[in-house]
């Protein structure tokens, strides 16, 4: 067995977000008076960023298991994930700048009604994509053109060709 987590440094940009965003508009509401509709607004704002917050101390908190038989996350919420019923994987790149030279990738995984998802801010980030992609290959899973072009441009070398989906709209 081993575990993954999502460090703290990883997740310091997320928390000041949540904080920048919540704190002066809730100062705001707090000791400004308001009109209605602007009432609504800031209101909005405060709950966007409240969940942002929580979002994020929900990923923090959440540790990855990954075993022979099956990935399981526990904290909050627990979810498993048996690679021998694994019938969806996607690995997805989100870009920040233009050029596509910042971002972030990240994988899915789906069983059923049950679903994963990781960003490559996660420790053992590389680890987690293999060990899903020998899955999927092992059930015959048709990966996306997008998945592949990710995974090639993430070093992940398969050994057998899986099956291409054509994936119209999927971001690389």
């Amino acid at each position: 067995m081993t575990s993954y987590a999502y460090p703290t440094s990883a997740m310091y940009g997320d928390y000041v977000r949540a904080a920048a965003g919540f704190v002066p508009t809730a100062a705001i509401l707090a000791t400004m008076p308001v009109g209605m509709v602007a009432a609504t607004v800031l209101s909005g704002f405060v709950a966007l960023f409240a969940v942002f917050g929580l979002r994020t101390i929900l990923r923090h908190g959440t540790r990855f298991e990954m075993t022979a038989s099956a990935l399981r996350a526990s904290g909050l919420r627990r979810t498993s994930i048996a690679w021998g019923e694994l019938d969806r994987m996607t690995l997805a790149y989100y870009s920040t700048r233009r050029d596509r030279r910042d971002g972030w990738m990240q994988l899915e995984l789906r069983s059923g009604w049950t679903k994963v998802r990781l960003d490559s801010r996660i420790e053992g980030f590389a680890e987690l994509v293999e060990r899903s992609v020998s899955a999927a290959r092992f059930r015959g899973l048709e990966l996306s053109a997008v998945t592949l072009a990710n995974l090639a441009a993430l070093g992940v070398i398969l050994h057998t060709e899986p099956r291409v989906r054509e994936a119209a709209g999927d971001p690389i």
